[in-house]
């Protein structure tokens, strides 16, 4: 009778329940038959057709069970047998007490209930949100407010990821690693954002202030032991809180005015500072040739003065009438009006000569006034200063 034989279990013309001897026998048979044992032995056959040995139970009845507990055992012993996927490690635990971590591949250990395997994924990147979650516009104020070092508060949404470098400090050092991974984030972001200023946070200095939240974040983790390596913390929103937006943003646009202004009047200083300055040297190197050229001039009629005394000692009168005629001449040349003195008398003869000419001829055109450049007419001042001097000295010369 299989034991897929809907009257298995059944005697025939009897309904009532299967009789287990007899079923026991039955199994006993197959598993026999399986393994191609004989069923003859050196004893009688008994009515249920088995063999017994002196003690009175059957010699198949105790195979059958050493056969069934070598089954089990062998399953048993192959159910030790496990595999660490790629990206994991297999944390081996013999009676709770951490043994071992293994790497990658086909393992075997000690079945349960001696050892046990915890699988941990350490290729897997984590991550813990701090003053959100999910969304950014899911605040958390309690996590997400922070007072800065110049007493501002912002408002400050980030997120932490890290993966796992040692698996059993990770399991057995702490009780919650991930809350001590949120509370170790916290922690350091409010000491860097309460040694920063508020402009630093929000504009130029995110970067560092990430930077700076990484290595304290690190240096507290490795202190408790979690095993946890930190790979980047990200700043997803910095800003004052909505309840002083308002008045945050009229703070900015005041600032950028400012700005705007100081690089105006910078301007303008760029622009006026260097053509002051090009005066300012323009003028000096007048100034300064102005001098040199009075300085060369003086040594050149200085010079002249020792020439002429010399010709003077030489011959006094000679050179008196050749000075007088000089300066006759030179002073003359520039004049309309004449004066000549008669020896003989003391009459002086007067010729205006520019009125002569304007009756005698027809009147000229009148030539256009032209304005005399300042510097010429300092020179005419200065040559006719010099004019006069000479005119003087020829006087007192002749007085002499």
């Amino acid at each position: 009778m299989g034991l897929n034989d809907p009257q298995w279990g059944r005697k025939k013309g009897n309904s009532g329940p299967p009789d287990l001897d007899e079923l026991w026998r039955n199994v006993n048979k197959k598993l026999n038959s399986l393994l191609k044992r004989k069923s003859g032995g050196g004893g009688g056959e008994g009515s249920d057709g088995g063999e017994k040995p002196t003690g009175g139970k059957p010699l198949h009845f105790r195979g059958g069970i050493g056969l069934i507990a070598g089954v089990l055992l062998l399953m048993w012993v192959s159910s030790g047998f496990y595999i660490v996927n790629e990206g994991q490690r297999g944390v081996v635990l013999r009676f709770g007490k951490y043994v071992e971590t293994t790497q990658a591949g086909l393992r075997w250990h000690m079945p349960y209930p001696v050892e046990v395997v915890e699988s941990v994924n350490v290729s897997q990147v984590r991550t813990v949100e701090i003053g959100y979650r999910n969304n950014v516009r899911s605040k958390v104020l309690k996590e997400s407010l922070m007072l800065t070092d110049d007493e501002n508060i912002i408002d400050i949404q980030f997120a932490v990821q890290y993966i796992l470098k040692n698996p059993e400090e990770f399991l057995f050092n702490n009780r919650e690693p991930e809350s001590a991974v949120m509370q170790a984030a916290e922690t350091a972001i409010r000491e860097v954002i309460g040694k920063s200023k508020m402009d630093f946070v929000l504009y130029e200095g995110r970067e560092q202030v990430a930077a700076q939240t990484t290595v304290l974040m690190q240096e507290i983790l490795d202190r408790y032991k979690i095993g946890v390596a930190i790979s980047k913390v990200t700043m997803q929103n910095a800003q004052p809180p909505e309840q002083v937006q308002a008045a945050f943003d009229d703070a900015v646009k005041a600032g950028q005015d400012r700005e705007r202004q100081k690089n105006e009047g910078q301007a303008y200083a760029n622009d006026v500072i260097p053509k002051a300055r090009g005066n300012a040297a323009r003028l000096m190197e007048e100034a300064e040739g102005y001098k040199q050229r009075v300085i060369v001039s003086s040594e050149g009629d200085a010079s002249r003065f020792k020439q002429i005394l010399v010709e003077y000692n030489k011959a006094p009168g000679v050179t008196r009438d050749r000075l007088y005629l000089d300066m006759m001449q030179q002073v003359l040349s520039s004049s309309t009006k004449i004066l000549v003195d008669q020896k003989s008398g003391n009459n002086l003869l007067y010729l205006p000569l520019d009125k002569l000419i304007q009756t005698s001829g027809p009147s000229p055109t009148p030539a256009p006034i032209t304005e005399t450049p300042p510097s010429v007419a300092q020179e005419t001042g200065l040559d006719a200063g010099a004019r006069t001097r000479e005119a003087f000295r020829g006087r007192e010369r002749e007085s002499r």
